[in-house]
């Protein structure tokens, strides 16, 4: 005896199912109201992830950006739908922010933006999953206390900030690299998560040509009086 109904593997999600779907994807114009703060200098945010992940198609980058629009943290990962859902997006969107940096959530204002690059083929023009990216970042940003920035495409020959309409040519690899996030054999999804950290400052280096301590004057060895004060007090 069953209890049920199970759908044949063939037939179509329902109506509504579809429905709430394209309902978590924004358009161009959306997006463009939304408020998203532009960036300074896009080019130079593009190369910088492009340098430090080298995507392949499919490939997402995530990167939270300083006031400034340093990169402190990023990741890149592979990520392959069928039918795109803003809302499982939104949840791989905000485990890899999870992980590479802590939430801004006791802020009473955001300072730190996330922008996501994404690799596909095709053109620079909008689809569905360029909106279901854009509805999961901005709920993501929600979430991790983060103010939603950029989402740029990145195709075989250019970027695009989509919503902005600024773009350029696609930065160019070393020959040398290997492009990360591509999936393997297994059609196992990899991850390459980059943390950035301020540089310390360099110890001094040591002077050249000191000078030698005259052997006439005592020198403190370990914090104890010098030597002559000591046979002064014995006396």
């Amino acid at each position: 005896m069953t209890f049920g109904f199970a759908s044949p593997p063939h037939m179509s999600p329902p109506a509504s199912a579809d429905s709430a779907r394209l309902g978590r994807m924004l358009e161009p114009a959306e997006w463009a109201s939304a408020g998203i703060p532009l960036l300074r200098n896009p080019r130079e945010v593009v190369a910088g992830l492009h340098d430090r992940h080298r995507p392949g198609p499919s490939t997402a980058i995530v990167a939270v950006l300083d006031p400034q629009e340093r990169v402190t943290a990023s990741a890149s990962f592979t990520e392959l739908a069928a039918a795109p859902d803003g809302w499982e997006f939104r949840n791989v969107l905000l485990a890899h922010l999870r992980r590479v940096i802590p939430h801004d959530l006791r802020l009473r204002a955001p300072v730190r933006t996330a922008v996501l690059l994404y690799c596909r083929e095709g053109e620079s023009r909008w689809t569905e999953t360029d909106g279901a990216w854009m509805w999961g970042l901005r709920d993501a940003c929600t979430l991790h206390g983060l103010r939603c920035g950029a989402y740029i495409t990145l195709t075989p020959d250019r970027w695009q900030v989509l919503g902005e309409g600024r773009g350029g040519r696609r930065p160019r690899p070393s020959a040398t690299d290997e492009p990360l996030g591509q999936p393997g054999p297994s059609g196992v999804r990899r991850t390459e998560m980059r943390r950035t950290t301020a540089a310390r400052p360099e110890a001094p280096r040591a002077a050249v040509n000191i000078p030698v301590q005259s052997r006439s004057v005592p020198r403190r060895t370990g914090g104890g009086a010098p030597e002559a004060h000591r046979h002064t007090a014995a006396r």
